[in-house]
């Protein structure tokens, strides 16, 4: 299993997010808790690290929960709040923000005030993977405790940590005080320390967050008139009472009722009714075959009425994507997972573009392509090694058709032409061209510009 932990220099209480499986198998969160002490007030700002490479935190984003192990009470908040007060009715003149045994945390949303805000919150709730953007990997928030002790000998920590991001999947351990966070000041001058430090360590689960995969995999080829679907029940069975969700047909009158009627707040799927049930399908296509490459063609549909995924990513894992030479609207990112296996990749949209994967209809799904240099000590159609061995969306790991039943490679040469001419690829002296022709338009239109003023 690969490392989970990164160090941090500012945070006074810290979650991080990771995730190894055989691609990458366990998630692990780790909350980190540092403490300073005012005359009155206990003071602690809790920052969230997601160095998981792809598994983010979606709309409507994490929520986190704890225990008291006395009688703290929140005076204050910046950057999140409680989603519920509590009983403050002791507290006759200033009234704390909660006095709940067992707040539940939650963050304010981008349009929130500034003089309300720090640094790194106000996204409600929603994280970046580290893969895709570490300056927006980042969470944070920052409270008040009272009645909480003033040494690091009198403060409890506290128990029962809590997370969800935002469905369930994450479990999590009792707290552990570690070596006390130091902190440098701007100018580099001066250095303080925290009272206490400590961390709490989360591990996610699939299987805990869903009872069936939430994604599968169908598959096609040039060379093989037959379109292998997602298999049978993959996520479920439309007459099976324990399906993870609701199906309904996208035919149905009245379906933006029956959506909304479903409950906003509800994580539980609304799926439109297919043999395989899932809320995501990934379609991988063998499209077109040339002497040194060839191309593959990926479309991910959207099934599920209840969510649009934002930044949404994929994670596929084959033999040949160490030599992929060219992408088609898509971003990219190689994984090594094996150390110097370099056989996986996660790719996900260009923001503005495709970063949105939307609800069922026209417009719910993403395509892409790629363009793949041929190994040759390795290369083939045959036995589907054009296929992909693993495909993981959002983190988690789809159903893959079995082996038996991918597309194989046909005897009929009809079904199998000779490779085409090798496309045309950018290169360092037709990017030399292009630059210098618009630095001699550039030029050309200042001239202009200027004796058009003179």
């Amino acid at each position: 299993m690969t490392s989970c932990f990164s160090e941090t220099s500012y945070v006074l209480k810290q979650i991080q997010f990771t995730k190894t499986t055989n691609i990458l198998e366990r998630c692990i969160c780790q909350i980190e808790n540092v403490i300073f002490t005012t005359l009155a007030f206990r003071q602690a700002v809790v920052t969230m690290y997601n160095f998981q490479q792809y598994r983010h935190i979606q709309s409507p984003g994490w929520t986190l929960k704890w225990t008291w192990a006395k009688d703290e009470v929140i005076w204050n908040m910046t950057g999140s709040q409680t989603t519920e007060q509590g009983n403050c009715s002791k507290f006759k003149e200033d009234i704390p923000h909660c006095c709940k045994k067992d707040p539940t945390i939650i963050d304010l949303l981008p349009e929130t005030p500034h003089n309300q805000q720090i640094a790194n919150c106000c996204k409600g709730g929603v994280v970046n993977t580290w893969g895709q953007d570490p300056a927006t990997a980042v969470s944070s928030f920052q409270l008040s405790v009272g009645s909480a002790g003033t040494s690091n000998k009198t403060v409890r920590v506290p128990k029962n940590f809590t997370l969800k991001a935002p469905g369930p999947g994450y479990t999590c351990g009792p707290a552990k005080v570690i070596k006390p966070t130091k902190f440098v000041t701007p100018d580099g001058r001066r250095v303080t320390q925290a009272m206490i430090t400590w961390n709490v360590i989360c591990t996610y689960s699939q299987f805990l967050a869903n009872k069936f995969p939430t994604c599968c995999v169908s598959l096609s080829a040039l060379y093989n008139k037959t379109v292998v679907p997602c298999p049978t029940c993959s996520c479920g069975c439309k007459k099976n009472g324990t399906k993870p969700g609701s199906c309904v047909d996208p035919e149905t009158p009245h379906l933006a009722s029956i959506v909304s009627d479903h409950g906003k707040n509800n994580f539980t799927p609304l799926v439109q009714c297919t043999d395989h049930m899932c809320p995501v399908g990934i379609h991988w296509h063998v499209k077109l075959n040339y002497k040194d490459y060839w191309r593959v063609k990926i479309t991910i549909t959207n099934f599920n009425y209840h969510i649009n995924y934002t930044r949404w990513n994929l994670v596929v894992q084959h033999p040949n994507l160490d030599n992929i030479t060219q992408l088609f609207s898509i971003n990219y990112k190689s994984l090594t997972p094996y150390g110097a296996t370099n056989d996986t990749a996660m790719f996900w949209g260009v923001k503005f573009s495709n970063d949105l994967l939307v609800q069922p209809g026209p417009s719910g799904n993403v395509q892409f392509e790629l363009l793949l240099r041929k190994d040759t000590s390795n290369f083939t159609f045959d036995k589907g090694w054009a296929f992909p061995h693993r495909v993981y969306f959002n983190g988690d790991n789809c159903m893959m058709p079995p082996p038996e039943a991918y597309p194989h490679l046909s005897n009929d040469v009809s079904f199998m032409p000779p490779p085409d001419a090798d496309p045309p690829l950018p290169n360092s002296v037709s990017r030399w061209k292009v630059s210098l022709l618009k630095l001699t338009v550039t030029l050309m239109s200042s001239m202009t510009l200027f004796f058009a003023y003179t």
